[in-house]
């Protein structure tokens, strides 16, 4: 039994719901598919999810918003056109959608999330409407009768561990289940979603519970890529990497696959295949537990900005307990996560996504810092980006780091910070914004275009 998941790209127009449909029929394994929100037809075109949201402020602000409503019960309208459906199934659409922005607007987050989440629910209706119309026994499922429970954090909801054995008996439901994703619901009976790009979560989520010999997650790539497409060209395909590996580069900038998706289907051992909706029979990535490194230390590179760091320097640091905890309690007080941590005997380096700081927050820490901590020296670099470099094989492989920092060197791009993750998995370049595209561009050279060739 597989559980199969479509993203909003494949779900976005008629056209792309008979795909949805083919793919599904095809293999009487796929039964259970978890859907998201239309997503964008076209380049200048709007995700369902970005028009909720908006619906939902016009609400919160002005009591309506006719047009939005008209625009997102528009966009299920179009796609029950071109599948000939009748005009029964959008009625209920709008029906729900309204009822639900005249809610209870007390509390924001919580209205905000409800009205968020109908994208992925009224398009479970519809997509169940139209297998039935093909004369194929499906069924919409809503996650509070499946059972899918989760903690009362809104828009950052977690599974709760007593969903799984309830959301077991999905198995035994006649047809083919159509299951909404992004959301599910708190004890009390409200619904919360996961952060963006949850469907992912869901889908892993549902594969964990059933117990799925396979996770199918289609996208509108054929595969994960050894580097982004927009700053390589044409590049490596990956057939195979592990869970370590895609949670490494989903968390350094790649966009395929939600970095938080992977844990429930981790957890039970299920792989993953990520496919392409609009080509099905190209074999797509697996991701796995463990795998042969047989295609040389490297993986794949991801980059993302955003970030800077604070330098803090102080003669026998090494000596002095507590220091660390010193200083990250000061980010805590200001609620400020850091992302890497890389030291010395006498300093520390503390990476974060700058967009948290202000720069009366930045200054009252240095402040905080030099005064509590009697550091020698504060300083704060804006404006850097992240490279990783991932591989497990980079554990049983000598020179990797020297090979990266060589192609940097050679490529004028000046190393900012240097970290190795403990597992060995990943290897970490802080480098300058400016110079992040140029670092990927020297580092897939050497470790992808060279072995090609």
């Amino acid at each position: 039994m597989k559980v199969v998941k479509f993203g909003g790209s494949s779900l976005a127009s008629g056209e792309q719901v008979e795909k949805v449909y083919n793919i599904v029929v095809s293999d009487p394994k796929r039964k259970v598919v978890v859907v998201s929100a239309p997503g964008k037809r076209h380049g200048d075109d709007i995700k369902v999810t970005d028009l909720l949201i908006s619906c939902a402020e016009g609400y919160l602000k002005n009591g309506e918003a006719p047009e939005l409503v008209a625009t997102v019960v528009e966009r299920y309208a179009s796609i029950a056109r071109e599948l000939s459906l009748s005009n029964e199934i959008i009625e209920k659409i709008e029906a729900d959608l309204l009822e639900l922005l005249a809610g209870d607007k007390s509390k924001p987050e919580r209205y905000l999330d409800a009205v968020k989440a109908s994208g992925e629910d009224n398009n479970a209706k519809l997509v169940a409407a139209y297998f039935n119309h093909q004369g194929v026994e499906a069924h919409y499922v809503n996650p509070k009768d499946a059972g899918l429970l989760v903690s009362n954090e809104p828009g950052n909801a977690q599974v709760l561990p007593e969903s799984y054995d309830k959301l077991y008996e999905l198995r035994n439901r006649p047809g083919i289940v159509i299951f909404p994703g992004f959301f599910g619901y708190t004890k009390d009976g409200e619904v919360l979603t996961f952060s963006r790009s949850g469907s992912d979560i869901t889908g892993s989520i549902l594969a964990n519970g059933i117990k799925a010999e396979l996770y199918e997650n289609f996208t509108d790539v054929d595969a994960v890529y050894s580097v982004n497409p927009t700053i390589v060209e044409d590049p490596k395909e990956i057939s195979e990497l592990t869970y370590r590996e895609m949670r490494e580069l989903s968390y350094a900038g790649f966009s395929v696959f939600h970095d938080e998706a992977l844990i429930p289907a981790f957890r039970a051992g299920i792989p993953v295949n990520i496919k392409n909706t609009n080509n099905p029979s190209a074999p797509g990535t697996r991701i796995v537990n463990e795998r042969d490194n047989n295609n040389g230390p490297v993986v794949g590179i991801a980059s993302d900005g955003g970030f800077c760091s604070i330098y803090v320097s102080k003669y026998l640091m090494n000596r002095e307990i507590g220091f660390g905890r010193k200083i990250l309690q000061i980010l805590e007080d200001d609620n400020i996560t850091y992302e890497h941590i890389p030291s010395g005997i006498d300093d520390v380096t503390i990476i974060l996504r700058q967009g948290q700081m202000s720069a009366d927050v930045e200054e009252k820490i240095i402040s905080r810092i030099k005064a509590e901590l009697n550091a020698d020296e504060v300083i704060v670099e804006h404006d850097l980006a992240l490279i990783m470099v991932v591989g497990e094989g980079m554990r049983h492989n000598v020179g990797t780091t020297a090979k990266a920092a060589k192609s940097l060197a050679d490529a004028g791009v000046n190393i900012e910070m240097i970290n190795q993750g403990s597992s060995e998995v990943s290897m970490m370049f802080g480098v300058k914004e400016v110079d992040e595209k140029r670092a990927v561009k020297a580092l897939y050279e050497e470790f992808f275009a060279r072995v090609m060739v």
